[in-house]
């Protein structure tokens, strides 16, 4: 099956094209752009396909990143993978970027229990556990930085994430890299992943940062 992942979620605007038969990856193109996904995913999926040698009619399934991240990046992937879904009457499936994160980290460490953290501003930090085989141990939640300090230090295994300094030494990095997923990673979970569960949604672990400014609303005639 070929499936081409999107990934929106963070700064970086990536796609890939991945084939699960024989666990390859055989293209990906996208930057760590900061803002303007809407504007570049689709020359990057292009991209991907044109160096995979593939056609959106041999795309099997669509895979793509729901958060926890950006508000506007998730929107945007999960926009054009339901869109890609429906053109192509192929399945679309969701892939948690903590997940993302874990996985990672379990290929580095493989048979240790793994706590997905990234650093959510304001506080607060976005984290999931799970177990020593990769499956999910608790929900993806929103932490308080001491509520999550307290459950790191608990924790018997492998810590990663933007927010693993910040949580093990209580030192933000301001010089540590941004979240960018492993877009190949992002590919094969979404070849494993169970359609049936529905279109992907996004994973928003808590409300907008931007508010309206409701006293300079204009009044409606």
């Amino acid at each position: 099956m070929i499936v081409l992942a999107l990934d929106t979620a963070g700064t970086g605007c990536f796609a890939a094209v991945y084939d699960s038969d024989g666990d390859q990856g055989l293209a990906q193109a996208g930057a760590d752009i900061g803002r303007g996904h809407a504007e570049q995913l689709m020359g990057f999926v292009d991209a991907a396909l044109a160096e995979s040698g593939k056609t959106l009619a041999d795309v099997g399934r669509i895979a793509v990143t729901i958060g926890p991240g950006s508000f506007t990046g998730i929107r945007v992937g999960v926009a054009a993978a339901r869109g890609f879904a429906l053109a192509l009457s192929i399945p679309a499936v969701g892939v948690s970027t903590l997940a993302v994160l874990a996985r990672a980290a379990s290929l580095k460490h493989p048979g240790i229990a793994v706590f997905a953290v990234m650093d959510a501003k304001r506080e607060e930090i976005y984290g999931q556990m799970f177990d020593a085989s990769g499956a999910a141990r608790t929900a993806a939640n929103a932490y308080g930085i001491d509520e999550a300090r307290s459950l790191a230090a608990a924790f018997d295994g492998v810590i990663c994430g933007s927010a693993r300094d910040l949580l093990l030494s209580g030192e933000i990095d301001d010089d540590a890299p941004r979240y960018i997923a492993d877009i190949g990673i992002v590919a094969r979970l979404g070849a494993i992943a169970d359609p049936a569960l529905g279109k992907p949604k996004p994973l928003y672990l808590r409300g907008p940062d931007a508010k309206p400014q409701l006293g300079f609303a204009v009044a409606r005639a």
